[in-house]
């Protein structure tokens, strides 16, 4: 197990009924920005619960954070806070709306071009003139409400970028799981296969002696085969939906990923896609990862085929044989959670997608991917070519 620091500062308030405690976790005082997304809020109530329980402050609201957040969006954000001063943030929504606050909090005093934030990756570490800010999580998947990192898409350029750092934790999550039951059922898919493909980015490397942390991915990977696809069917059903939400925060709340190898070029080559093509993130990641997991498969067999074992039971006369099956076995939960795993099945005119990608990861300097660094742009090239 290789070294490793675990810091995770975010108090995290799971269960029903807990949007009444945001009285008690805003500090006093505090002018706050209100930030959500297209409005869902107001049809399922959760808007009026936190209005109700942050009666007393002084509240701004701020919505159309967009699924994808927009740099050019946030930046509005920036802007009011600025003029109207306030100190504490409230991301009310899902991922992309917890996201774009991580931004927000971090370009409010950020000294010199904001786009320099993703373009440059900077991270904002503990002690940063950053606004503090609270989640209530309302759609269950990327886990940003127990982490520190974001991603955010510049427009104009059509640019999906990240941005991070231990000061861009939350201070609180309030998480409900009653709150999926007025989701659609393409969201609830999207979660399933969000937090699916986060577990696997850390997991699916190569052997090591990380034991208890690949029992935690496992135990997360057979969670989510177990009760995805009958929470989609019936988020009303309280054991399913608190199961599906524990997952979804601890497949990306930086517990399993100590101490091991990761990957994440599923997901870099995956925003490209989202950027490009506007599909849903976690319909890239299942278009992408099975095919990365073919190219890569020398690389990647022996876990693939422990994979297989544990999380599938397969079994087989060889490494190989197993790793193969590991990888059909995925394909399938992902069919059967909805997904279209083909870039044609998901959008026209993607011929020159492959050279597209990899000239804008040479443009960026990224000569390797992967936790090998041996995703080269010759393989990413590949890996996207087989996903059409």
């Amino acid at each position: 197990m290789t070294n490793f620091e675990l810091y995770n500062p975010t108090n995290y308030i799971f269960g029903k009924d807990q949007i009444q405690k945001l009285t008690d976790l805003v500090p006093a005082n505090s002018k706050i920005l209100l930030a959500y997304g297209g409005g869902s809020i107001f049809k399922n109530g959760v808007h009026e619960q936190v209005i109700k329980a942050l009666k007393g402050f002084e509240i701004i609201e701020f919505g159309g954070i967009e699924p994808n957040p927009h740099f050019e969006t946030l930046m509005k954000a920036v802007e009011i806070i600025r003029v109207q001063k306030i100190d504490f943030i409230l991301a009310v929504g899902g991922g992309s709306v917890i996201d774009g606050v991580k931004f927000i909090s971090a370009a409010v005093h950020f000294d010199g071009d904001t786009a320099d934030i993703l373009r440059k990756r900077i991270l904002f570490k503990e002690g940063s003139n950053v606004i503090p800010f609270g989640t209530v999580l309302t759609l269950p998947a990327t886990g940003s409400e127990m982490n520190s990192g974001a991603v955010v898409t510049i427009a104009t350029t059509q640019e999906k970028l990240t941005l991070g750092g231990s000061a861009l934790f939350p201070k609180f999550s309030i998480v409900d799981p009653t709150v999926i039951i007025s989701l659609p059922k393409r969201q609830l898919q999207n979660g399933v296969i969000d937090a699916f493909t986060h577990v696997m980015e850390q997991y699916l490397t190569f052997p090591h002696d990380a034991y208890l942390q690949d029992r935690f991915s496992e135990s997360i990977l057979k969670t989510l085969i177990e009760v995805g696809p009958s929470v989609v069917e019936n988020p009303s059903d309280y054991k399913l939906a608190s199961n599906f939400v524990w997952c979804a925060t601890m497949a990306l709340n930086g517990l399993i990923q100590k101490g091991v190898p990761s990957d994440w070029a599923t997901h870099m080559i995956g925003h490209e896609l989202t950027a490009l093509y506007n599909i849903d993130h976690a319909r890239t990641l299942a278009i992408i990862g099975p095919n990365l997991y073919k190219v890569m498969f020398e690389t990647k067999k022996e876990k693939l085929a422990q994979y297989g074992e544990r999380v599938w039971n397969v079994s087989g006369n060889s490494i190989e044989e197993k790793a193969n099956k590991a990888i059909e076995k995925t394909v399938e939960f992902f069919h059967t959670m909805g997904m279209k795993t083909k870039l044609s099945e998901n959008t026209e005119n993607y011929q020159e997608t492959a050279n597209f990608i990899v000239n804008r990861f040479e443009e960026r300097g990224w000569k390797a991917l992967g936790e090998k660094q041996n995703i080269t742009p010759d393989k990413v090239h590949e890996i996207v070519e087989l996903s059409y």
